[in-house]
């Protein structure tokens, strides 16, 4: 007891003389960033595991790009299992003065078999759950559809070539996705109703459903059953897999954010690093001292792992009510995006985030602890410095393992984890390399200089060491707010500037053949006859190069769901010159011998190239070529385009039917009604609603993104001042000595100035490079855009790195020019 007695009066003098506050701020950094994602991911988690039988509608769901065989239904109530079924697509559903785009759903007798559907009387009025569904005649409307076309229960709604009546507002289904994923509002139908509209032709896209429900068991063995007849475009759905977009946002959300606050934690154990390590120095002396009043190795360790574990302790109790306002602000920012409601907040995460934290101070200040534990009593006389040994040694690659495991931790994914090391490797490898070959260049520079400023400069070169470690931080530091401000503000502007003020905005979808000759003279007669019409094909990828095509082959997810369902073909009378080929070349209209061009992304994903065969089912017809030749698209430009367009004499014989695009202005969007009426089966989709949609999620996204990088530079700041702290006592003794040579205060205010804004000016270079070579390969290798150099990324990092580190290390050594030099030499 008296040696916890002792550690805690040693922990309060050092903590009233300031000695242990870089190391609160360190470890209550990386716990409060820990903690704020981890309890907020933890929650949306939760959320989604409680309510994944609900949302299912189901206990078990097969899914089907086409129509379901009713052997499947009879043969799942011959187990003893209930079914229904549903049918999901888009239309234009229009009154006499209004149309809009809508999301129907064909629902059988019994849905829904889990969880239930809720109605009102009137929008936005109070609601009820109801047990049936709409009967013949009628449909169930969304509020937003119903306040679109200005329709009440009892008014009539034209959907294709039916009339039906609105018979109640819909306000709640078990199985609907979020509103972020569903950008058309909602029209519930009896299934019996659909036929007479002729919405679903050949070509239309729809989603076909077959629900199960019953006992455990029995839904088990049917799930088996089912899984060994599964065909392609069609695949089984369980409560895990319930809201799978949602979740696919939230992992990649939760991904980005996690590691952001990798890199505050990262620059936690660097802050605890610099921080420990002056702690032993500011100890040395105290130690010899213990050690000549017979204190052993062991009674040395014991009293300063007391210590930093009773530090430890206290920041990471802070660091947790710090985290828990930050999940509340995430909660704020990405919660909606799902439609949730969250359940309160659990204390794991915050007791993990408080582990991890503790790990980092263990780490990152063992070796500091087993150095103190060797220093000897002639301490006292002699200033031998201590050198770390095999123990210590030990320590630190025990520190690093210990971050290496809280990366692959916090990240979940094993490629991306030894994507993150690697690049954090290179980028401070290169940061070190450069801003050594920088210190010793400006301490060449001072050499030939005069006055205060020479001094400055040749302060970087005189502690050289202290100078790399403090323009690697400010360096960090600075390119994650550059690349959270300027770089992603100058992606976003050439996302913009790829799209022409007439950029298609409506997309036309299901024009059958016989009506694209007058459809073509109706866009003319309104000033739109740049609106081409394209074929489109259904036709599912079989063989390649004779091979059978199998998704479980290809370990890209988007491949595989892309394979397990059908494409949208087309043709081409000819792809002349203006086709931005990447090889091969295109066919003129008389070209007989079947071909096929490509689109290079998906030829990249699927491994195609020049020669290749490949074979499709059009409607269980096989059609067979070669690629002649490999396209670049722009898909950001919003015209048609598809994956694969093969030459006219191969498909132009094939049912089809066809899509067009075009700007409208707003000035002209009632001519929408009038081409609804005119073709009911149309569905016209609002691009630019869509775009605005994914904007505001991707703002969602980047909002929660940038909030947590406060964490990292919160993390760079304390970097920086414990490389100030650890050359504090060095600089003290410098100025005292100045001072007793005649300097005068104004000039050695003028030398550090100098000093610091050399080092914030370096910094922001290096930030600045950085910034531009990230924000180069997330334009070309990612956005697909071109980009920029902006010479004012430069000049502003580099300006406000030397002011900004300039008045942060002045006002952090402010104190020291104001003591006497006597006091400091006696001290000393």
């Amino acid at each position: 007891m008296n040696i916890v007695r002792l550690a805690l009066r040693l922990l309060l003098r050092d903590w009233r003389a300031g000695e242990l506050r870089v190391l609160v701020l360190a470890v209550l950094i990386a716990v409060a960033g820990l903690a704020s994602v981890n309890a907020f991911t933890a929650r949306m988690h939760l959320a989604l595991s409680q309510e994944s039988n609900r949302l299912l509608g189901a206990d078990l769901v097969l899914a089907s790009d086409h129509a379901l065989a009713p052997a499947l239904s009879v043969a799942a109530q011959r187990r003893g299992l209930v079914t229904a079924q549903t049918a999901q697509f888009p239309s234009m559903v229009s009154t006499a003065s209004a149309s809009n785009l809508a999301e129907i759903k064909a629902v059988s007798s019994g849905y829904p078999l889990r969880g239930t559907l809720r109605i009102a009387d009137s929008a936005f009025g109070a609601d009820r759950p109801v047990r049936d569904i709409p009967r013949l005649g009628t449909v169930w409307l969304e509020a937003r559809l119903a306040s679109a076309l200005q329709l009440k229960p009892g008014d009539a709604v034209q959907l294709g070539y039916s009339q039906l009546k609105v018979a109640a507002i819909l306000t709640s289904e078990p199985d609907r996705g979020g509103n972020f994923f569903n950008l058309a509002p909602r029209l519930l139908m009896n299934q019996l109703d659909v036929p007479a509209t002729g919405l679903i032709t050949l070509g239309s896209r729809v989603n076909y459903r077959l629900l199960i429900a019953g006992k455990g068991n029995a839904v088990e063995a049917y799930r088996t059953t089912l899984a060994a007849q599964l065909q392609r475009g069609q695949r089984l759905l369980t409560a895990r897999d319930a809201r799978p977009e949602i979740r696919d946002v939230l992992d990649k959300a939760e991904r980005y954010l996690g590691l952001a606050v990798l890199l505050a934690a990262l620059l936690a154990a660097v802050a605890i690093l610099l921080s420990a390590r002056h702690f032993l120095r500011r100890h040395l002396d105290a130690c010899a001292l213990l050690r000549c009043f017979g204190a052993s190795q062991r009674t040395i360790v014991t009293l300063y792992a007391l210590q930093i574990a009773g530090l430890g302790v206290l920041a990471a109790a802070a660091g947790m009510a710090l985290g828990y306002a930050g999940q509340a602000v995430l909660a704020s920012i990405l919660g909606r995006l799902a439609h949730l409601d969250l359940p309160p907040v659990e204390l794991l995460p915050f007791l993990q985030a408080a582990l991890a934290g503790l790990v980092l101070l263990a780490g990152f200040s063992l070796p500091t602890l087993f150095m103190l534990r060797r220093t000897p009593a002639l301490r006292i006389l002699r200033r031998d410095a201590v050198a770390v040994d095999a123990l210590g040694a030990v320590s630190y690659v025990a520190g690093l393992a210990a971050m290496t495991a809280l990366l692959f931790w916090q990240v979940r994914d094993v490629r991306m984890t030894l994507l993150v090391l690697a690049g954090l490797a290179a980028t401070l490898l290169v940061t070190v390399l450069l801003s050594w070959w920088l210190v010793l260049a400006s301490g060449w520079l001072g050499a030939r200089g005069h006055g205060s400023w020479r001094q400055g400069l040749l302060n970087l070169r005189r502690r050289s060491g202290s100078s790399v470690i403090q323009v690697a931080a400010f360096t960090l530091g600075m390119l994650a707010l550059l690349l959270l401000t300027v770089v992603r503000g100058d992606l976003l502007n050439n996302w913009h500037s790829t799209l022409p003020a007439n950029a298609p905005n409506r997309f036309v979808i299901n024009i059958q053949p016989d009506q694209v000759a007058s459809l073509q003279a109706f866009l003319r007669q309104h000033d739109l006859a740049d609106a081409e019409l394209y074929p489109m094909i259904r036709g599912r990828l079989m063989a390649i190069n004779g091979r059978e095509v199998n998704s479980a082959n290809y370990a890209d997810q988007q491949t595989q769901r892309l394979l397990d369902r059908e494409f949208n073909l087309s043709y081409a009378k000819q792809l002349d010159a203006a086709t931005d080929f990447v090889s091969g070349s295109g066919w003129r209209e008389a070209t007989a011998v079947p071909q096929f061009s490509v689109e290079q992304g998906i030829a990249d994903k699927l491994h195609l190239k020049l020669g290749d065969t490949l074979r499709f089912d059009v409607g269980g017809m096989p059609i067979s070529a070669r690629i002649t030749s490999l396209r670049k698209v722009n898909w950001d430009s919003f015209k048609v385009n598809f994956f694969v367009v093969a030459n006219a004499a191969l498909l132009q014989h094939t049912s089809a039917s066809y899509i067009t695009s075009f700007y409208l202005p707003a000035a002209k969007v009632s001519l929408l009604n009038e081409m609804v009426q005119a073709y009911p089966n149309l569905t016209v989709i609002d691009v630019s609603a869509i775009m605005q949609t994914v904007q505001d999620m991707l703002d969602r996204v980047s909002a929660a993104v940038q909030f947590v990088f406060v964490f990292s530079l919160a993390s760079g700041l304390v970097v920086l001042y414990a490389a100030l702290a650890a050359t504090r006592d060095e600089r003290a003794l410098e100025t005292a000595l100045w001072r007793v040579l005649g300097a005068r205060r104004q000039q050695l205010w003028l030398a550090q100035v100098t000093e610091f804004a050399a080092i914030g000016i370096l910094a922001g270079l290096l930030a600045a490079a950085g910034a531009s070579a990230i924000g180069w390969g997330l334009s070309s290798e990612v956005f697909n855009l071109p980009y920029h150099v902006d010479p004012l990324l430069w000049l502003v990092a580099m300006g406000l790195g030397g002011i900004g580190v300039a008045v942060a290390g002045v006002a952090g050594l402010w104190g020291i020019s104001r003591v006497p030099p006597l006091v400091t030499l006696r001290d000393i």
